[in-house]
C-alpha cells in the first residue's frame, strides 16, 4: 500500500512539474513558424551574440535596436530549416570551418571563448550557420540547371566590353541583400540595416543579415569590372567614393546595399581576357543564384503560417 502511495505521489508531482515547465515554455514563445518556435531565449542569445561578435557594448539601447532585425532573421532561419527538412542534405565541415575562420579572423578558439565567457549558446550559433550553408546547397540543387549560361553570348559580350573602351573601370565592392515583404515594413527594415551598419560594420551586418551567397565572405565581391554590372548598379557605383555606402537598390523581391571599398582603371589592352570572362560568368551566375534564393525564400514566407504570440 505504501509503495502504491509513493508511486501515485511521484506521478502527481511529475505531472505538475511537466505542466509547469510546459506553461513556462509557452509563456516564453514569441512566435511560431509552422511547427517551429522562436522563444525569448533564442532572441536574447542571438542579440547578445551579435553584440559581442561586433564588439559592441551590451546595453539596453543596443539591445532594443537589434530586436526587430533579429526576429526577422530568426524567421528566415526557421523557414530555411523547415524547407531543408524535406531534403537529405549533409553538413559540410569544410564549409563550416571556412565560415568560422572568416568570421573570427582565423581564431575560432577565441570565438568559442567569447561565447563561454558571456554564457551564450555556441551550439545554437553553429546550428544557424549550418542552416545557412545547407540552404545555399539546396538552392544550387534545385536551380543549378536554370543557372547555366550560353557560352556564345558570354563571348560576344566579352568582346564588346574590350572593344568599347581603352580603359575599364573596376570597383572593389561588398554587398548586403535582404528580402522585401512588399508592405509598410520594408521602409523600417531598410532603415534598420543602416542603423545596424552605424552600430557595427558593413561586413558584420552582411554576415548576420544578408541572404546573398557573399555573406559567407562578409559580403565581399572583390574587384568587379564596371562593364559587367547592370546599368542601374553601374550608374550608382560609378558616382560613389571609396568608403561610401549606396542608397537602397531595389530588386525583384529584395533590396541591395553596396559598399565601395576602392576603385581603379585598367588598360583594356593589358587586361586578362580569361579572368574577365571568368568574372563575367561568375557575376551572371551569382545574380541568378541570388534571384532564385530570395524568390524561393519569399515564396515560403508567403505560404507559411506565422503566428505572433
Amino acid at each position: 500500500m505504501r509503495k502504491l502511495y509513493i508511486f501515485l505521489t511521484f506521478i502527481v508531482i511529475s505531472s505538475f512539474i511537466n505542466q509547469t515547465l510546459s506553461a513556462k515554455l509557452e509563456n516564453n514563445i514569441v512566435l511560431k513558424v509552422e511547427n517551429e518556435i522562436i522563444t525569448k531565449y533564442d532572441i536574447k542569445n542571438k542579440i547578445l551574440s551579435s553584440l559581442i561578435l561586433s564588439g559592441k557594448e551590451i546595453n539596453q539601447e543596443n539591445i532594443d535596436k537589434y530586436k526587430k532585425s533579429t526576429l526577422d532573421n530568426l524567421i528566415q532561419l526557421k523557414l530555411m530549416k523547415i524547407e531543408l527538412s524535406k531534403y537529405n542534405l549533409k553538413d559540410s565541415p569544410d564549409k563550416l570551418d571556412s565560415y568560422l575562420r572568416s568570421l573570427s579572423s582565423n581564431n575560432v578558439d577565441l570565438l568559442k571563448k567569447k561565447f563561454l565567457d558571456n554564457k551564450l549558446d555556441y551550439d545554437l550559433f553553429l546550428d544557424e550557420i549550418k542552416i545557412k550553408l545547407k540552404w545555399q546547397d539546396l538552392i544550387y540543387l534545385i536551380y543549378s540547371k536554370k543557372i547555366e549560361l550560353d557560352e556564345k553570348t558570354i563571348d560576344i559580350e566579352l568582346q564588346e566590353i574590350i572593344q568599347k573602351k581603352t580603359e575599364i573601370d573596376q570597383y572593389k565592392l561588398s554587398e548586403i541583400e535582404i528580402l522585401l515583404n512588399g508592405d509598410e515594413t520594408d521602409a523600417k527594415n531598410i532603415k534598420n540595416i543602416y542603423d545596424q551598419i552605424d552600430l557595427e560594420s558593413f561586413e558584420d551586418v552582411a554576415i548576420r543579415f544578408s541572404i546573398s551567397q557573399s555573406s559567407n565572405n562578409k559580403g565581399e565581391l572583390g574587384w568587379v569590372n564596371g562593364n559587367i554590372l547592370s546599368k542601374q548598379i553601374y550608374n550608382i557605383v560609378s558616382n560613389m567614393k571609396p568608403g561610401e555606402i549606396s542608397k537602397p537598390i531595389m530588386q525583384q523581391g529584395s533590396v541591395i546595399f553596396l559598399k565601395l571599398k576602392d576603385k581603379r582603371s585598367v588598360k583594356s589592352k593589358g587586361l586578362d581576357e580569361i579572368k574577365l570572362r571568368k568574372d563575367l560568368i561568375v557575376q551572371k551566375k551569382n545574380e541568378l543564384f541570388n534571384l532564385y534564393s530570395r524568390s524561393h525564400l519569399s515564396k515560403l514566407k508567403n505560404t507559411s503560417f506565422i503566428e505572433y504570440r
